[in-house]
């Protein structure tokens, strides 16, 4: 049975302060492609979820950093609890929109996913969607930028074929894994 929530107008920023815009299920083709928090026919596709029922259903509000009660022990103990690893900045995230306003929060994210599809157009050999997904969710947008300017440099310098995604891939992993081990970042599960 499918429960009737309004629609919110940032699929792309979930309640929570995920990023569903870097997630990569919703840059998968097809029948199980997400279509963001509350994006249309999301309900269909996932399971209840308490905090969008309190911040969607209750309050009409695009996320949690909204409410006069956050963070609220819901919001607070999901966040500690949930072993997905993009979700690591979902609580600064909010904190991030709470001081500064949903407007900036989704600036920021459009350079993010802006720089997401550069890599996986131009570096994804078929197996790196997740890890930039996760890498560009966790770093910040200066370093991705850097990461992404040097890759180009070594590709050219070297002369590789642009159409050879894999080593285009390796070059552009081996810098994000730099970035993220200077940042002490984890990119993986342990």
């Amino acid at each position: 049975m499918t429960r009737e929530y309004p629609e919110k107008k940032y699929p792309t920023i979930a309640c929570c302060g995920l990023d569903c815009g870097l997630c990569p299920v919703y840059y998968t083709k097809g029948p199980s492609r997400c279509p963001g928090c509350c994006g249309p026919d999301f309900f269909n596709k996932h399971p209840l979820c308490s905090i969008i029922t309190c911040c969607i259903k209750k309050h009409n509000f695009e996320t949690c950093a909204e409410c006069s009660e956050f963070p609220c022990s819901k919001i607070n103990k999901w966040d500690k609890y949930d072993s997905f690893i993009s979700h690591r900045v979902s609580l600064s995230n909010l904190y991030f929109i709470k001081e500064h306003g949903l407007s900036v929060f989704i600036e920021q994210q459009e350079k993010r996913i802006e720089l997401l599809k550069k890599m996986l157009e131009d570096f994804n050999e078929g197996q790196s969607k997740s890890f930039y997904c996760i890498a560009t969710a966790l770093l910040p947008i200066k370093n991705l930028e850097h990461a992404l300017e040097e890759s180009e440099e070594i590709i050219k310098n070297k002369t590789i074929n642009l159409k050879d995604l894999k080593t285009k891939s390796k070059i552009l992993k081996e810098k994000i894994n730099e970035i993220a081990n200077k940042k002490k970042i984890e990119l993986k599960l342990r």
